[in-house]
């Protein structure tokens, strides 16, 4: 397997040669590429137009904040999410849909949706023979749907709530007119689907609400009932009104006693006052008294006036005397009154203490009270929520029930969706697009051609090259002579003459020697090569020819000097066949691979030759074995004769004489090998078409 890889590192793809090839057969490719182009172009035409309309719907909430029901709060940005819009384009494809649809354009009527109609004699043979089922046996109806999707195609745009309705068909105005009657027919049912639900809200409501409000009767019957039963009046802010009377006597109770505190503070100072002799001008109530006040007058102005006699009288005066008189009984006046004013104050005290005493027995008896009607309320109230719940929740039906009424008699019920592109009629078709399939076809068969082209050059082998860094021999010229020419001078050319002359077989170069060998089906050539080493390389030039062409081959040089193997080997130091036959390698140890080429070779060996010829026996054996491995064995014999040669021999076995000068021991040669029934025998030359070169590596 290293020589493998050896060989395959020292192969190069020669580009130059390879693309050349498309510059030599342009024509060819051109002219495929053109007759392709034609046939598209052809088949275009004749191809049924076909056209295409779209219609484009915006799932949106059409109710306005004045229209839409109360307590209805959908945002209208949030209609319908994504899986509600895929939803929407499902209900769109509906099978009800398209067949209200294919009823209101009669599609069963048109070929182009029924298959049945327009079967080909090729379709009837087809049926017949059992390879394709009969479109008849389905029903029409089914058949016109099947095809009826197939035209159609509806699907949302990405990132949006807009859906397209797309369809296609042979008649431009019904490719505008359907997607449009899908649209309406869509929001029809959109319509109609609001319009069951409304109507089914209203028959449920009306019944609910009858039984609904027999309940709020009995409920606030109940209530009425037990308030008139447990007698809770009601008050002022809705409270019961013995509450509410309790509430306030404990205000008037209060008032009552801060009274009375009051009355007999204001006694007991004026009390003190008149006993420690203190002055009664600080006292409101005192100050209050008319009478008091006028006295007041009357002591000031008696004062004033002995205060001015006492400037022009002395004390014991008569008239200031008598004044002095009247100012202490005025004095004693007013202690009289202040006197009265205290039997008043204690008289409130005492009317306060018995209001208070009233008010507190009242109190208690409103506490009692009080206490009753709570308990009492507390089954009042559960009966007045039940009325309440009972209340709104009809309150809430009737609303309801108004709304969907008004809605259903006003006929207002717009659908979620709305047209905003209609489809038109289309003018041009959209299939076939005769251009753009022409310029497809050519560019592609173009491409297509080129590709086959390289492929073909690459795998025959001749845009192969050598690695670079070797050595070359040059191309020998093969020099026969010409039987045309009466004076015998030689002609230089790539190939033996094909008869005449003292050749009598027919000279091939390798590549005519390799097919020849290929046509019969050879599994074994042996080349003799009389003149002696260098006409050794027409067995090699011959076993890559049948290489390259995908057979596999073997060369087995029986050479002395190892002639033919060197090259393919880059030396003679590989075991070989005198290895196998001295039994010192495996037929695996002295298999090699060419270097250049996918040729299998055997090399002469390393082995001592005359231990190796003593085993010449086994040597048909070996043959043997490997052409039952290898689809042909090419052996280089050397100058050999054929005694030498008549061990190699058997059925399908061809003999090929290897010359560069056909001369008189090469004609010998010839008859001597046919004489001995061996025959026809072909002279093959390692010129004909160019020799590839093969590389010297002997100095690496």
């Amino acid at each position: 397997m290293s020589q493998l890889n050896s060989a395959d590192r020292d192969v190069d793809v020669d580009l130059g040669r390879l693309f050349a090839s498309l510059l030599r057969d342009w024509r060819r490719i051109l002219g495929a590429a053109v007759a392709v182009s034609l046939l598209a172009f052809v088949l275009s035409l004749l191809a049924t137009s076909h056209y295409k309309a779209e219609t484009r719907l915006l799932i949106e909430t059409r109710e306005s904040v004045f229209t839409r029901p109360q307590g209805d709060v959908t945002d209208s940005g949030q209609t319908l999410d994504e899986e509600g819009v895929v939803s929407q384009v499902e209900l769109i494809t509906s099978t009800d849909i398209l067949k209200d649809i294919a009823r209101k354009f009669d599609f069963g009527s048109l070929p182009e949706f029924d298959a049945a109609s327009g079967l080909s004699t090729f379709g009837r043979l087809l049926v017949i023979a059992g390879l394709k089922s009969d479109p008849a046996e389905v029903p029409a109806e089914e058949r016109v749907l099947k095809a009826f999707r197939e035209k159609l195609n509806v699907y949302r745009v990405e990132k949006s709530r807009v859906i397209v309705i797309e369809f296609s068909s042979e008649d431009p105005k019904l490719a505008a007119d359907v997607p449009n009657a899908i649209a309406e027919a869509y929001l029809a049912v959109n319509r109609d689907a609001k319009l069951q639900s409304n109507a089914a809200a209203t028959e449920w409501l009306e019944p609910e609400i009858k039984a609904l409000t027999g309940r709020v009767r009995d409920a606030e019957a109940k209530v009425a009932a037990y308030r008139s039963e447990s007698d809770l009046l009601i008050g002022d802010n809705n409270t019961m009104l013995a509450t509410q009377q309790l509430a306030e006597l404990s205000t008037e109770l209060s008032r009552v006693r801060a009274n009375r505190a009051a009355a007999e503070a204001n006694a007991e100072s004026v009390r003190q006052a008149l006993a420690t002799g203190g002055s009664l001008d600080s006292f409101p109530d005192v100050l209050s008294s008319e009478l008091i006040q006028r006295l007041r007058e009357r002591q000031v102005q008696l004062r004033a006036d002995i205060a001015d006699l006492s400037t022009t009288l002395l004390d014991n005066h008569p008239r200031i005397r008598a004044m002095r008189s009247q100012l202490s009984d005025l004095d004693r006046q007013v202690t009289s009154e202040a006197q009265k004013v205290l039997q008043g104050l204690s008289n409130t005290a005492r009317s306060a203490k018995l209001r208070e005493d009233q008010l507190l027995a009242d109190l208690n008896r409103l506490k009692a009270e009080s206490s009753r009607v709570g308990e009492k309320e507390v089954e009042l109230r559960a009966l007045e929520r039940d009325a309440a719940a009972q209340r709104e929740l009809l309150e809430s039906y009737l609303t309801r029930y108004r709304e969907a009424a008004s809605r259903r008699d006003g006929n207002y019920l717009p659908a979620d969706a709305r047209v905003f592109s209609r489809a038109v009629v289309p003018l041009e078709p959209y299939f076939p697009k005769v251009v753009p399939i022409v310029g497809a076809t050519f560019a592609g068969s173009l491409l297509l051609m080129a590709i086959a082209t390289l492929l073909r050059e690459l795998f025959s082998g001749r845009a192969m090259r050598p690695a670079a860094g070797g050595r070359f021999e040059p191309v020998r010229q093969i020099r026969m002579p010409d039987p045309a020419r009466a004076d015998g001078e030689p002609v230089f050319g790539n190939s033996v003459a094909a008869a005449g002359g003292p050749i009598d077989g027919a000279g091939l170069d390798a590549a005519e020697a390799a097919d020849m060998l290929m046509a019969a089906g050879v599994a074994r050539a042996l080349f003799i090569s009389p003149e002696g080493d260098e006409a050794a390389a027409s067995a090699v030039l011959v076993a890559r020819e049948v290489a390259d062409a995908g057979l596999r081959v073997l060369l087995i040089d029986l050479t002395a000097t190892g002639a033919a193997s060197a090259p393919m080997l880059d030396g003679t130091h590989a075991a070989g066949i005198t290895n196998l036959l001295a039994s010192e390698a495996k037929f695996v140890d002295v298999i090699h691979a060419d270097h250049y080429s996918d040729c299998h070779v055997i090399p002469v060996g390393t082995a001592d030759q005359a231990k190796a010829m003593r085993a010449v026996e086994r040597l048909p054996i070996i043959l043997e074995t490997l052409s039952t491995a290898y689809d042909m064995v090419v052996v280089e014999c050397g100058p050999a004769g054929t005694d030498s040669i008549e061990r190699l021999v058997t059925d399908g076995t061809e003999i090929l004489i290897s010359v560069i000068d056909a001369d008189e021991d090469a004609l010998a040669l010839h008859d001597e090998i046919e004489a001995a029934g061996y025959g026809p025998v072909s002279f093959v030359t390692p010129g004909g078409s160019g020799i590839q070169p093969i590389p010297d590596r002997s100095a690496a």
